[in-house]
């Protein structure tokens, strides 16, 4: 009888002992959870968003200059838009959604005049995207975030040096009657 009471005192006590530390875990799963999504600077909320939207445009102005560009290099480096700035813009979400961040997801208008001044716009956007992404890189308080700008600044940088080149042929080549 003895042994009897000693096994349901065990029991109990180890009970009360697991009852006692639930609530100690629920709150320490709670506040890393805030972590997540409370840690974020609001600078790191405003890149994200912006990013998202310039991946967007980027996507939408490329597929347009594959429709109608006249020249053959417009096209490639509209396709290079599309295929580079949609995966960029797939690994974005898959940090936004970890981190709570809210990505706008209507897709840009885009209006395609002409080669030229296409590749006049990715020039300039190109050059404010390099600096937004290094800035991210070296001053943003989210390491994943960090790492993405740091990896996507590098094909930002390669997807300016050809917009650049392209530009300057296009200038070449454009004649206006």
């Amino acid at each position: 009888m003895k042994r009897k009471i000693t096994v349901i005192s065990s029991a109990v006590i180890a009970l009360a002992c697991v009852c006692a530390l639930q609530p100690a875990n629920a709150a320490k799963q709670e506040k890393s959870g805030e972590a997540k999504s409370g840690s974020l600077s609001s600078a790191d909320k405003k890149f994200a968003q912006e990013a998202a939207k310039g991946g967007m445009m980027e996507v939408a102005m490329g597929q347009a200059a594959v429709d109608h560009s006249q020249n053959n290099d417009v096209k490639k480096f509209g396709n290079r838009m599309v295929k580079d700035h949609s995966k960029a813009n797939d690994e974005l979400k898959t940090i936004a959604s970890k981190k709570g961040i809210t990505l706008p997801n209507e897709s840009p208008s885009h209006d395609f005049t002409n080669d030229s001044a296409y590749m006049q716009m990715m020039v300039k956007d190109h050059q404010k995207d390099l600096a937004e992404f290094q800035h991210e890189a070296q001053n943003g308080s989210d390491p994943d975030l960090k790492k993405f700008a740091e990896k996507t600044s590098k094909i930002i940088s390669e997807h300016l040096a050809m917009a650049q080149d392209i530009n300057k042929k296009v200038k070449h080549d454009f004649h206006p009657h």
